[in-house]
């Protein structure tokens, strides 16, 4: 390339005409390429657009004489700039508005995308879109329809299934080069729509729902109820009609004369009377301003809201959606051999990415079967929404904390078949995720054959248990006294000291700019960054001689230069690093380290800077104790964390009890004894489904068979 360089130099700086020349042609030559490939560009759009128009009209006409059913889109508001496609579904013009020369550019254009499906319009041109999305409740069909839609996404995790029809197995999806095409909202299969007319005649257009069949909950199971209407301004604005009419009716009663009161509260039922009709008046008319909106704006767990568009309803300050309608859902008819995956979301664990990632599960499952948790909706409403279903899975979508959370709903709703739990990881450390073989963050979720590969992998996934354990936090009070006992509950590590300090600076910075914590990435630096602070304060330092260890009644000697301890149940700690090192040899005669034996195990670390030596394996931790009850009394007030909730724990006691047991869902492709593991689980499932063996018989075997392939 530099010979060339120097070649072309030499050429235009040559005395003789011939340099200019070539230099104009050059020229000349590049503006006429860039042009051809405009012109490409150009055409290439144009047929891209006759071809999606070209599936669009001929799904009207196929869903005119299949009489598929449908439901309006759940739009939300995002930026064109977030969004994969860059074509309004409805206009099929740009996403992007063009700007006038002398205006400012605007470098985020608010768009709305629907939540289920994933088209993508502009905000005039929602208004008008047709209702061609998943309709998730079918209860009354005999079968589930095929829903054939444009190909406005690439969904793609499955490259071999999303470019080969499923009827002529010819490649298509190249807009170019092939015939337009349809894919199935359910399944997720292509079809040309050339070939659609055969296989209809052929096999009919039922769907199996494709290969995740035994995880997605069945439309035709789902029965849509009664609406009812909810509303934040709904209270405030009914207690204000109440409050002035009350207050009218009173002023004109008491200027007559003829009102009655009884300890200042108005004794005249005709007002109540006309008041409460005048509130159902304007609940209907409000009912029926919203049946005729064509845009939902909003969907939550196993509910759709819907409503006007907020820009032209009624404004609140504070509030974002004035007045909806609320769908409620209830599970019919399920087979005996439904296996549903529920899903827990959230969105605020680790980087952030709760949001994209539940619009891809929408629009790989049903997406009622999906909830986001919030401090305003917990696991509870999921779990009750799934309490009739006899067998199913759970997917829990975050950190450690959002797993533990799950966990202690699924044992205050006493199923007689707990359901296993498998984990998707979106927290900072995702210790937990690492042990069953889940991955170490989302950012792998795509190297390992995306979300498809997931949820596939969960489909035959073995399971498993896990010990959880009971923490009892006991104060003394400045006059001796002991304060209540305050309980909280264990599942992989509990710290005190040196590495809980740190834990507790990062939580709290968290907590004040959460907006800087975008990146699993960046979290791990500002950890870094807290830990090195702690090497040069080393304010845990007087450990050894403020805190006393006991194991299974026998004191344990901390050694002088310890600044934490760490209480194990499981086999990673602070993002991967294994401290109790199995595969390694010790002198000393401890038992193997297992998250299902019931026992403990305890190490100390000598300071911040030891646990960094830890993270890139260059030391080791000094193995303690082992056992089954764990107290720690300490004099003076330590940092303390578990399972990466960090708080100050005063002067007291901490002890730490076995509690029970919990089943979970450990990845098989990771393991070679996985495949078999998960093939006895489902040999169970199917035995206690028709009789065979009773609840009790199956949680039994299941431990055995965990503790046997472990």
């Amino acid at each position: 390339m530099i010979d060339l360089s120097i070649t072309l130099l030499r050429l235009l700086m040559t005395p003789d005409a011939y340099g200019p020349a070539v230099f104009g042609w050059l020229i000349t030559g590049s503006f006429g390429l860039l042009a051809i490939i405009y012109a490409f560009l150009k055409w290439q759009r144009r047929t891209s657009l006759n071809w999606i128009k070209a599936a669009a009209k001929a799904k009207k006409k196929v869903w005119k004489e299949l009489k598929v059913p449908l439901s309006p889109h759940s739009w939300t508001e995002e930026f064109a700039h977030d969004v994969q496609s860059s074509t309004c579904s409805v206009c099929l013009t740009s996403l992007v508005y063009p700007q006038a020369l002398g205006t400012k550019v605007t470098p985020r254009n608010p768009v709305h995308r629907c939540s289920v499906c994933g088209v993508v319009a502009h905000f005039c041109c929602s208004e008008l879109a047709a209702k061609d999305c998943k309709c998730v409740a079918q209860a009354g069909f005999a079968h589930v329809q095929h829903q054939w839609s444009e190909r406005w996404i690439d969904m793609d995790d499955n490259s071999e299934m999303s470019t080969f029809c499923s009827y002529c197995d010819e490649p298509c999806g190249v807009p170019i080069l092939d015939a337009p095409t349809w894919h199935c909202l359910w399944c997720q299969r292509l079809i040309h729509v050339k070939c659609h007319a055969k296989m209809s005649e052929e096999s009919g257009d039922v769907c199996d729902l494709g290969a995740l069949r035994r995880l997605i909950l069945s439309p035709i199971c789902v029965k849509e109820d009664e609406e009812i209407l909810r509303s934040g301004m709904l209270t405030s604005i009914t207690g204000d009609i109440i409050a002035s009419s009350v207050i009218r009716r009173r002023r004109h009663r008491n200027k007559h004369g003829s009102a009655r009161s009884v300890n200042g509260k108005l004794q005249n039922t005709s007002t109540a009377n006309t008041v409460l009709e005048f509130v159902l008046n304007r609940l209907a008319s409000l009912k029926r301003s919203i049946s005729q909106s064509k845009d939902p704006i909003l969907k939550k767990g196993g509910r759709m809201f819907s409503g006007k568009d907020t820009h032209n309803a009624w404004q609140k300050k504070g509030s974002s959606v004035p007045y909806v309608q609320v769908k409620k859902y209830t599970l019919v008819d399920m087979p005996q051999d439904a296996r549903p995956l529920l899903v827990f979301i959230n969105t605020k664990s680790g980087a952030q990415y709760g949001p994209s990632l539940r619009r891809r599960l929408n629009m790989l499952l049903n997406p009622v079967q999906v909830f986001e948790l919030s401090s305003s909706q917990g696991p509870e409403a999921g779990l009750k929404f799934f309490s009739n279903v006899q067998y199913f899975r759970v997917l829990v979508c975050g950190g450690d904390g959002t797993v533990a959370w799950v966990l202690d709903a699924i044992e205050r709703h006493n199923f007689e078949s707990p359901p296993p739990v498998s984990v998707l990881p979106l927290g900072t450390g995702n210790d937990l995720s690492r042990v069953l073989q889940w991955g170490r963050g989302f950012s792998t979720v795509d190297g390992q054959g995306g979300l498809s590969t997931v949820l596939a992998d969960i489909n035959i996934a073995a399971v498993t248990m896990l010990d959880r354990w009971e923490v009892n936090i006991q104060e003394e009070k400045s006059d001796g006294d002991r304060s209540k006992v305050q309980s909280k509950f264990m599942m992989n590590y509990l710290g005190i000291g040196c590495d809980a300090k740190v834990a507790y600076e990062f939580h709290t910075m968290r907590e004040e700019k959460p907006e800087k914590f975008y990146s699993q990435f960046v979290n791990k630096l500002r950890y870094a960054k807290e830990g090195a602070k702690d090497i040069m304060d080393r304010t845990c330092a007087d450990l050894p001689w403020q805190v006393w260890l006991e194991v299974d009644g026998r004191d344990i000697h901390i050694p002088k230069d310890a600044e934490g301890l760490i209480v194990l149940n499981i086999g990673s700690y602070m993002g991967g690093v294994d401290l109790w090192q199995n595969d390694h040899e010790h002198d000393d005669d401890f038992n193997l380290q297992s998250m299902h034996d019931k026992m403990l195990e305890v190490v100390c670390i000598s300071g911040a800077w030891h646990l960094g030596k830890l993270q890139v394996g260059l030391s080791q931790a000094r193995r303690l104790a082992q056992g089954k009850v764990i107290r720690m009394h300490s004099s003076s007030a330590f940092p303390v964390q578990i399972d990466g909730e960090p708080f100050i724990q005063q002067p007291g006691c901490l002890e730490i009890t076995h509690h029970g047991q919990v089943f979970m869902l450990r990845r098989a492709s990771e393991e070679p004894r996985g495949h078999p593991a998960a093939i006895m689980t489902e040999v169970l499932v199917d035995a206690e489904c028709k009789g065979v063996i009773n609840a009790a018989q199956k949680k039994l075997l299941l431990q055995q068979m965990a503790l046997q392939l472990s």
